[in-house]
């Protein structure tokens, strides 16, 4: 879904700025391209960037970053979103959104990634940063439960898949990591959707990571998924022994990957071409791993 269709316009954020922070009221807005489907996001000037939710299902992810990413972001090692506004619900525009610093970087392209080991070293330093912070009173994360909460939708989508995938070995794949052993060890922070769109690089570094909508703590299984959404297979060793997983673990964040690619494909297959061309890619990597 575009911006546009749920009446997300420059205009709109023009005057959204002009009320609610009129300082920088003269700067020039831009909408910017993306593939997200929880956000619309506008280039406010050279500094800053707005985000204002799509629809009800992204308004509880503006409390959670306005709260948790100051928090996190001076424990990590590369930049992630920082906010420094947040604007309320009126007359324009339904929920609260929010304003945050602008970083450069490009989203990078699975499967060619220029100087992949680098890229996997350093989203594995990221990973291992994260899971160092302490959980206090950290929320649960919204992919930190057990695979096995997502066995039902998983093979709903394989069902729906029909003829479009390998049905039988794709089962099999997920039920042996149905069979991994759980996580038995203390909660531990994710940002749980390291995916293609929520990573910026600078050359063949990580530069950045974006949207924490949906970090939190649990099994952090979950953010070995960039091994299959994005890196090569030659450069999987190094992202695993940056992030210490060991064989349970490595496992679980496959059977993650895989989830999530076979639930996305058939929602986004005709709505959002690139989300549903990463989920290919994503299981044709697995398969090939077999």
């Amino acid at each position: 879904m575009h911006a546009d269709e749920v009446g997300i316009d420059a205009a709109l954020v023009r005057r959204l700025i002009a009320r609610r922070f009129p300082e920088w009221a003269g700067l020039p807005v831009r909408r910017l391209v993306s593939s997200g489907t929880e956000n619309a996001m506008f280039r406010l000037g050279t500094e800053l960037v707005v985000q204002l939710p799509r629809h009800p299902g992204a308004v509880p992810g503006v409390a959670h970053e306005q709260r948790w990413l100051p928090r996190l972001g001076p424990l990590l090692p590369v930049a992630v979103p920082e906010p420094v506004g947040r604007g309320e619900p009126d007359e324009d525009h339904p929920w609260p959104w929010s304003v945050y610093r602008w970083l450069e970087g490009a989203n990078p392209t699975a499967g060619a990634v220029p100087g992949p080991r680098r890229l996997a070293e350093d989203l594995g330093r990221f990973v291992r940063a994260l899971r160092r912070v302490p959980p206090g009173d950290a929320p649960a994360g919204y992919r930190g439960g057990a695979l096995s909460e997502r066995d039902a939708p998983t093979r709903a989508a394989i069902a729906e898949l029909g003829e479009r995938i390998d049905a039988a070995a794709v089962t099999a794949l997920w039920e042996r990591a149905l069979r991994a052993p759980r996580h038995s060890g203390p909660p531990m922070w994710s940002h749980g959707d390291l995916s293609p769109g929520n990573v910026l690089v600078d050359g063949d570094r990580l530069g950045a990571v974006i949207d924490f909508g949906c970090a939190g703590v649990g099994d952090p299984a979950v953010d070995l998924m960039p091994a299959w959404n994005l890196l090569p297979a030659a450069a999987r060793p190094a992202f695993r022994e940056a992030v210490d997983a060991d064989d349970a673990e490595w496992a679980r964040g496959r059977g993650w990957a895989l989830s999530v690619a076979l639930i996305q494909l058939p929602y986004y297959w005709h709505t959002n071409p690139p989300l549903a061309a990463n989920s290919r890619h994503v299981i044709g990597e697995i398969l090939t791993e077999g």
